[in-house]
């Protein structure tokens, strides 16, 4: 049988989201199964086997798993040594000396991934320009090395003073490491990131070298087992910068896979608005556990430098994506005041929500939905999985008749809530960074997205929502647009009036050689990649950078790149300076462009209009009433619903209500546009 199936599997914390796509025929298939947290692998095999697919016949197979999160929201990843330059032992351990919580008598730094007595010098010194203070000293690395084998270290991090500017001492000390301790993981900052700040680049090294193992063990296993079923194709990862990267680049470097969650979402969602014309989103991602809001800004992503896990610094470009506790898993529970509380902690994928009928006792966001009407038993999600509404309202009881409330009313104020907390993500991502909420469309996915969108956005004055095809498991669908991305950087800090255009050609072309490379070595070839300069520049005298696009072909390139910073700088903080602009760091992403599948065009309704196919009492915003249940699988092209409505699709629910107007477009999306402010229902 012929390899052209393409698959998608995004591993979440409750379900295992999988597309399989058809490239002759460009039909797409959704499914959803439960996430097996003690044993990830089996579920992704799971996955195979629900979409009717054998690995055999898929062509590229991608992937995106919470692994490496999850061994660090735990705490179970790898005993990591940390290896420094002397005098500089403690970079790691100080870290930032600045104040988060400023006025929390509680508060407390983040606990570090390793100890004082897990950190060891080895004599060395590069200076900030890469030349060389004091040589390596070859024996008293050895030393180390065996003391780092001899104590049964599995990870090792060098963080070398300087190493972005010359990594030939941590290139040296890795291969010291290589040869005394070879059964000991490496990593080697500078392969991570070739910028300044020191404690950020170690901090990265650590992150990686701490899941390293764990990650390294799970793909290994996972590749073996697929190569067992006849599996020869591409396998890709997502990666959190919103690109992919190859299985065996993600095995080296998997702290790039950290922050992936969500990634696949956000690429789709830039795909799905140049397909719409749509250039603004504001992207929620609800699934079982957490939420996810994020922006899509000219068709384009919005990217981070300097993103974090718990306090501890990633040194790697990130999508710019705000999480919080809420997903349809999220516990619904009494706080120690007495408080109805949404979240953070969930019931995850064992046992899951009450309704799901699998043991779980404690009332989740799902059970509320469930007692409000907006999910029943009369269709089964996913097309297997029939809800109980009696145990989703015992376990609601739980917490209602403490409060002296009725079962509904509890739901009721569960689902404002979780609405509130939501609406506070993406106004932090929107309001609190001076965006208008209104020119935006509100882009909803994710299992329990549909549930809360229309509310969400009616709060944030957002005149519509689109709901994307195959919604549930629009992540894993974004997977499938994404290219294989790799980020170089060099920092250079000096005045930009200083610097010749030679200096721009010799650092860009030197990481773009390193580019080429790697790309060739993943099978792309010059017509498959591309190429994008940046270059970070600030103001003397400030501590942060704004990136700018490199000017290409500009007749004066120092005066178009203070232009564009000047237009840059007032646009993200209202005003401009008149003080000498400086450089701190140039960059190069690198892209190997994939195939992209194709948005399935949906038939048009020639006739007759959508029928229900059953009605279900729902408890609205604005009291009880009868809303009509459609199926989205049955909706065409053109169709025109006026709500209050449920559509119920294999891997989602969306619910509209009174004064609300959906339409169906031309690949199946749902546009719903909103009652306006101060209209009657």
């Amino acid at each position: 049988m012929p390899r052209s199936t393409r698959l998608s599997v995004d591993v979440g914390g409750t379900f295992t989201d999988v597309v399989r796509l058809d490239p002759d025929t460009g039909a797409l298939r959704f499914e959803k199964v439960a996430t097996t947290p003690h044993d990830p692998r089996r579920g992704v095999l799971a996955s195979f086997a629900k979409a009717d697919t054998a690995p055999s016949e898929v062509s590229a197979f991608n992937h995106g798993t919470t692994l490496g999160l999850n061994s660090l929201l735990t705490r179970n990843g790898a005993r990591v040594a940390v290896i420094a330059t002397r005098g500089f032992r403690d970079v790691y351990l100080l870290g930032r000396t600045d104040r988060r919580a400023m006025y929390d008598l509680t508060y407390r730094k983040p606990a570090p991934l390793v100890r004082r007595r897990d950190t060891f010098e080895v004599t060395e010194r590069s200076l900030h320009d890469g030349s060389v203070r004091t040589p390596f000293d070859h024996q008293e690395a050895e030393q180390v090395a065996e003391q780092i084998r001899d104590r049964g270290y599995e990870a090792v991090a060098v963080g070398f003073l300087h190493s972005y500017a010359n990594p030939d001492h941590e290139i040296a000390m890795g291969e010291v490491l290589g040869r005394v301790a070879p059964e000991v993981e490496v990593t080697l900052s500078h392969e991570l990131s070739r910028e300044y700040r020191e404690y950020e680049r170690t901090s990265t090294a650590v992150l990686d070298a701490y899941i390293k193992p764990i990650v390294r063990r799970y793909l290994t296993r996972l590749s073996e087992d697929l190569a067992a079923d006849d599996f020869a194709g591409q396998f890709l990862m997502s990666r959190s910068g919103g690109g992919a990267m190859t299985v065996g680049a993600a095995a080296e470097q998997p702290v790039n896979l950290i922050l992936s969650g969500p990634a696949g979402g956000v690429v789709g969602a830039a795909a799905l608005s140049r397909e719409l014309g749509e250039p603004n989103f504001i992207t929620i991602d609800m699934g079982g556990t957490s939420l996810d809001a994020s922006l899509v800004l000219d068709h384009e992503p919005v990217m981070y430098q300097g993103a974090e896990f718990e306090g501890l610094p990633i040194n790697t470009p990130s999508l710019n994506i705000h999480t919080i506790g809420a997903g349809g898993g999220s516990i619904v529970a009494l706080d120690e005041a007495g408080a109805l509380q949404v979240g953070p902690q969930s019931a995850g994928a064992d046992p899951g929500p009450a309704a799901y009928a699998r043991g779980g006792q404690v009332p989740t966001f799902t059970d509320a939905a469930v007692a409000l009407g907006y999910l029943g038993a009369d269709l089964a999600l996913g097309g297997d999985l029939q809800l109980d509404e009696a145990l989703a309202h015992k376990a609601l009881a739980t917490v209602a008749e403490p409060l002296g409330m009725e079962v509904q009313e509890l739901a009721r104020g569960a689902v404002q809530i979780a609405g509130t907390k939501i609406v506070g993500a993406v106004r932090a991502i929107t309001v609190e960074l001076g965006r208008d909420p209104h020119d935006f469309a509100l882009l909803s996915f994710g299992g329990g997205g549909g549930l809360v969108a229309v509310d969400v956005a009616r709060e944030l004055d957002i005149p519509r929502v689109v709901v994307p095809p195959g919604q549930g498991a629009f992540s894993a669908l974004g997977m499938l647009m994404a290219d294989v991305q790799h980020d170089f950087s060099r920092t250079s800090v000096h005045l930009l009036r200083e610097s010749g255009a030679q200096h721009f050609i010799d650092a860009y072309e030197a990481m773009e050689r390193e580019a080429q490379a790697a790309l060739l070595d993943e099978g792309f070839g010059p017509e498959q990649s591309s190429y994008q300069r940046t270059v970070d520049l600030r103001y003397r005298g400030q501590e942060h950078s704004a990136t700018v696009t490199f000017p290409e072909g500009a007749e004066d390139l120092i005066e178009a790149l203070e232009r564009d910073f000047a237009v840059l700088h007032e646009r993200l903080f209202g005003h401009t300076m008149s003080d000498p602009v400086e450089i701190t760091t140039l960059r190069v992403k690198a892209t190997g462009h994939v195939t992209k599948p194709a948005w399935p065009r949906l038939d048009a309704r020639t006739s007759g209009a959508p029928e229900p196919l059953t009605h279900r009492v729902v408890q609205g915003p604005d009291g009880t009433s009868e809303y009509p249940v459609y199926s989205r699988e049955q909706l065409l092209a053109t169709d025109e619903i006026h709500g209050p409505a449920i559509i119920a699709e294999h891997t989602a629910t969306t619910v509209m209500h009174e004064g609300d107007h959906l339409v169906v477009g031309a690949i199946g999306e749902l546009v719903i546009h909103l009652k306006a402010q101060g209209e009657s229902r």
